[in-house]
């Protein structure tokens, strides 16, 4: 089994407090696919950083500095994600991807990737030129399907 972030468990507590009103051990311990004994741990953790307010049997939801955090880590999940489907990627490979991709972009990488990716959007002649390399990419892979 893979280890979890603290932005991945993050993330997973803001999901299911916007859901639930709050996170409960065995629904993070379900999304994440990490055992219950981890979650706990996990949570006491991030409580002594000042991330979440947790009680067992209760759950967890973010404090002022985790909702913050939460906040930061969407937005790079959603410009990697913009940029992935940009680049002719579908939606919902962009944001697997996009999951995987987000914890280990620097702040630096991730403003020059938000600055591209609102560029893209708005310069025709990038929008045409990335039509085109789309467009390419599609007629590669029909041609090697067709090769094999």
């Amino acid at each position: 089994m893979r280890y979890k972030t603290i932005e991945e468990y993050i993330e997973t507590i803001c999901v299911l407090e916007q859901r639930n009103g709050r996170a409960q051990t065995g629904m993070i311990a379900s999304r994440l696919g990490v055992k219950p004994p981890s979650i706990t741990e996990m949570l006491q953790k991030l409580k002594r950083q000042g991330l979440i307010h947790y009680e067992s049997y209760t759950g967890a939801t973010l404090t002022r500095s985790g909702k913050k955090m939460a906040r930061e880590l969407m937005q790079k999940h959603r410009v990697i994600a913009d940029l992935l489907v940009i680049l002719g990627i579908d939606r919902e490979r962009a944001e697997t991807d996009a999951c995987e991709v987000e914890h280990h972009v620097s702040p630096e990488t991730l403003k020059r990737l938000e600055q591209f990716v609102e560029f893209a959007r708005n310069d025709p002649v990038t929008t045409k030129s990335l039509s085109c390399f789309r467009l390419t990419c599609q007629e590669r892979r029909l041609k090697n399907q067709g090769n094999e």
